[in-house]
């Protein structure tokens, strides 16, 4: 029976340095919050009530909200402390855009560098949403959380072979700040749309290699765009 390797062949501070701090997951946390609308835009971020609330000490919580300063997801004032960044039209249509030309960028080289394991990856992250996507049209609302997961999950497969981690980790930051946008959209009536059959023609566009499958994601992109523009826009006009 082969030797296990022994511990003390890792050097310990290789493993420490794999070890989130408190800011990182206090970082993480506080995201979450921001990003799933349960920290509302605008609202003030007084370091005792976040104390309070998450058990982190003062300088973990500072540190996590500079980092989410420096992201565009908390807004720092000198006088004011902190608070949620508010959210606007303007800012959701620049979102948008700049995910539809990284997503499209994406998926045009992940088509021309793909494997045998990009496909499957493709085929089951389209699996797993399709599954939760059925359950959601049989009960209007279920399942928000699992879908959100894998409908990034799915997005990711997509463009996932495109070559450079750094373009996919800016990509993952503006789909999740664009997710802000669509959940404050979420519980509000937009235009009828069957997103379902997108994602479904979108996996065989890209398994298959065909070019179409760019085309389709910008407007895939696009009607989800119009789409909560339109209620936020509505919301603006009625001043909330």
């Amino acid at each position: 029976m082969p030797k296990m390797p022994k511990e003390a062949s890792i050097p310990p501070a290789e493993v420490a340095a794999y070890r989130p701090t408190r800011a990182d997951d206090a970082y993480s946390l506080i995201r979450s919050e921001i990003l799933r609308g349960n920290l509302a835009p605008g609202s003030r971020l007084k370091i005792e009530e976040l104390q309070a609330r998450y058990t982190y000490s003062n300088t973990p919580l500072r540190e996590a909200l500079n980092r989410l300063s420096g992201e565009g997801l908390v807004r720092a004032d000198g006088r004011r402390g902190f608070s949620v960044s508010s959210v606007s039209v303007e800012d959701f249509r620049d979102l948008c855009r700049f995910r539809e030309v990284l997503e499209t960028a994406a998926i045009r080289a992940s088509i021309e560098n793909g494997d045998d394991e990009w496909e499957t990856e493709i085929i089951a992250s389209h699996h797993r949403l399709e599954i939760v996507e059925k359950e959601r049209a049989r009960e209007r609302g279920a399942h928000a959380e699992t879908w959100t997961d894998r409908h990034k999950m799915f997005h990711h497969a997509l463009i996932s072979a495109c070559g450079s981690q750094r373009h996919i980790a800016i990509w993952s930051d503006m789909f999740d700040q664009a997710e802000r946008y669509r959940r404050i959209s979420a519980e509000r009536p937009g235009k009828p749309r069957n997103a379902r059959t997108e994602h479904k023609e979108l996996a065989k566009l890209a398994v298959a290699r065909d070019p179409a499958a760019i085309d389709l994601l910008r407007e895939h992109v696009l009607r989800t765009e119009r789409n909560v523009l339109m209620i936020l826009q509505g919301l603006e006009g009625d001043g909330g």
